[in-house]
């Protein structure tokens, strides 16, 4: 079966190639650095030949809230249009635990966005919900620091390691369309501010982490529930201390 990855070089994206490769599968990793672009349209058609599912892990390069929401529409649509003439019978898209309970984050309005066009295409769809990875702790505890202080919302996180992404993301590919939700979680739960302080002092950094229930997570502020998923979600299988001692940091 031939897949195509749209974002197949990136985090997940390589780590599913290389799952469905193993599996016996022909896999197109798309992605702008290897001709294929689904903002200007570049190779998409001669990529999408003969695929019978499409693995949306795209990303936008610029996370303002203007052209984050120009790039999730824009590709979306370019994608869709591209997988009809195709004849595409699955979709399967990557989205975020959360996205329509935050209505404040401009990143998280364009997922919804780009869910809505999935949904009304008429090609069957499968869109994963996941919690945060692990992978991006580090990027949470940079952007909440001032000087050597590190504030952080006190909402609950519950961390996904990417290679548990990865395997649901290719079960989903190889599965029957859900057409709906399935949302997918890391296996332990704590307060986001608890969860980057057991991040920092397990690489040794000595910011010290303040607790604030106002601290705002990427433009917005976090309820308890904001980001983790209370529908069944299905659990991945690798807790922080396996993910910290077996991932090599950079």
């Amino acid at each position: 079966m031939k897949v195509v990855i749209i974002g197949g070089t990136g985090l997940i994206g390589s780590k599913t190639a290389e799952r469905l490769r193993k599996q016996g599968h022909e896999v197109i990793a798309a992605a702008p650095n290897t001709g294929v672009n689904t903002i200007t349209g570049e190779g998409l058609a001669e990529a999408l030949q003969n695929a019978a599912v499409v693995i949306d892990l795209s990303n936008s390069p610029s996370f303002e809230d203007k052209a984050v929401l120009e790039f999730f529409q824009t590709s979306g649509r370019n994608l869709i249009a591209a997988e009809k003439a195709a004849g595409v019978k699955h979709h399967v898209a990557l989205s975020i635990v959360g996205t329509d309970r935050l209505p404040d984050s401009g990143y998280l309005r364009a997922k919804v966005a780009q869910e809505k066009i999935i949904r009304e295409a008429g090609i069957p769809f499968t869109i994963l919900r996941s919690t945060q990875f692990m992978e991006f702790l580090g990027g949470i505890a940079q952007a909440g620091t001032t000087g050597d202080t590190t504030r952080l919302s006190t909402g609950y996180l519950q961390p996904i390691a990417s290679d548990d992404v990865a395997d649901f993301v290719t079960e989903a590919a190889l599965a029957a369309p859900a057409n709906g939700i399935i949302e997918i979680s890391g296996p332990e739960r704590a307060r986001l501010c608890d969860f980057v302080a057991r991040y920092l002092k397990a690489i040794g950094d000595t910011r010290s982490v303040v607790a604030d229930p106002d601290a705002h997570y990427f433009g917005t502020r976090l309820e308890d529930g904001s980001l983790v998923s209370d529908d069944k979600p299905r659990l991945g299988r690798i807790g922080f201390d396996e993910w910290f001692t077996t991932t090599p940091r950079r």
